[in-house]
């Protein structure tokens, strides 16, 4: 599609625009403004379908309306507004929805990624996107880059290599960094430690990269799907579990000499999941809850003997993650053969065939499904 630009230097572009929870996205033209202070604008190469986008389309966050999701993209720089100097326009970069002040209470302790700040932004406030009848349109998920184009905040991009293709750095924006900093960030797992993983979706595979990259011993695989837990060795687990046929706990405390993990992941947003995972976690040991569940669901502990056992059960957002410092990381490990990318794609679609690609999401059996977006003039 030809860009064209309106007086005030706002550009047309191609959306997935979410008008009605739980209904088909609807490709629609839209304009984004130029970035202001301390913005970027991206031109979106490759975007990845994350549970949580399809959260997202379906309203169980809530929300307003129209909208456009995605939040797990890569790209390349074709705009800056005035006070950037972490990227120029040219820079390849990761797209992500984690952006950060660096100088409140929580930047300061580099808890980046709990940024007290974040909403307070211009970007969070005012309305970068625009229908074809003047109304304003929602960035979702901090990001909108269901789109060609998306503009955020300077801190929500981080460089990445040329030799990196769009595809697989779209994964590092949430999907990689969830689950493998969920590991190696927020629990901060030693090695020959005893791991848990919940769910080999996108995020519990990474989980499983994280707990291989850190040196954990076993790493347990817990899922209903055979090809899960066969893609859950694949990435590095040591043993699986099929939970609708055995008894997890049991099977847990089998491979584990009677305790129980030092870790347990719960990288699904259940309830139940999260309930099961303290029962299977040892004396002492630590459950982190990575998934994202419906608003308003509740999570039940009994709590006698809880306190006795000594077990802790935390949250992780975005693996504790900062772009700044993880990326290149995360980077390296691509580039020296120890972190599974490519492995993660499982299907590319173009824009057009987005509700195609989040239909295959839906049905559990992707891993990850990618989005990849043409600008004929710019770099591959």
């Amino acid at each position: 599609m030809g860009v064209s630009t309106r007086p005030d230097g706002a550009l047309t572009m191609k959306a997935a625009v979410c008008r009605e929870f739980g209904a088909p996205l609807v490709i629609e033209e839209l304009f984004i403004d130029p970035p202001k202070r301390d913005e970027v604008l991206v031109d979106i190469h490759a975007v990845a379908i994350c549970a949580s986008d399809l959260h997202a389309n379906d309203g169980s966050w809530g929300g307003a309306l129209p909208a456009v999701n995605g939040h797990e993209a890569s790209g390349v720089i074709a705009a800056v507004g005035p006070g950037v100097e972490s990227v120029a326009v040219g820079d390849r970069v990761v797209v992500s929805l984690l952006r950060n002040c660096r100088d409140c209470f929580f930047c300061h302790r580099h808890e980046t990624h709990l940024c007290e700040r974040r909403a307070d932004f211009a970007i969070a406030t005012e309305h970068r996107l625009h229908d074809a009848d003047g109304n304003d349109v929602v960035q979702g998920v901090y990001t909108g880059a269901f789109a060609e184009r998306t503009v955020v905040h300077h801190s929500q991009v981080a460089r990445i290599a040329d030799s990196m293709g769009f595809d697989v750095a779209s994964l590092l924006a949430c999907g990689v960094i969830t689950g493998f900093g969920a590991v190696t960030n927020t629990a901060d797992v030693l090695a020959d430690s005893s791991v848990v993983v919940v769910g080999a979706g996108g995020v519990g595979l990474n989980s499983i990269q994280g707990a291989r990259v850190a040196g954990a011993s076993p790493i347990i695989a817990v899922d209903v799907s055979d090809q899960k837990l066969d893609d859950a060795k694949e990435f590095g687990a040591t043993d699986v579990v099929r939970a609708d046929r055995v008894d997890v706990g049991a099977a847990v405390a089998a491979m584990t000499g009677g305790r129980g993990a030092d870790y347990v992941f719960v990288t699904v947003g259940s309830t139940a999941a999260i309930e099961q995972a303290i029962g299977i976690a040892r004396k002492g040991g630590t459950v982190v809850v990575v998934g994202m569940t419906r608003t308003g669901d509740v999570v039940s502990i009994d709590g006698s003997g809880f306190a006795g056992d000594g077990k802790r059960v935390i949250g992780s957002f975005m693996g504790s993650a900062d772009l700044a410092r993880d990326l290149p990381r995360l980077s390296q490990l691509y580039a020296d053969g120890d972190l599974h990318l490519d492995q993660l794609i499982t299907a590319t679609y173009a824009l057009d065939q987005i509700n195609e690609a989040i239909a295959s999401t839906r049905s559990g059996q992707a891993r990850r499904n990618v989005i990849i977006i043409e600008h004929p003039t710019a770099p591959r």
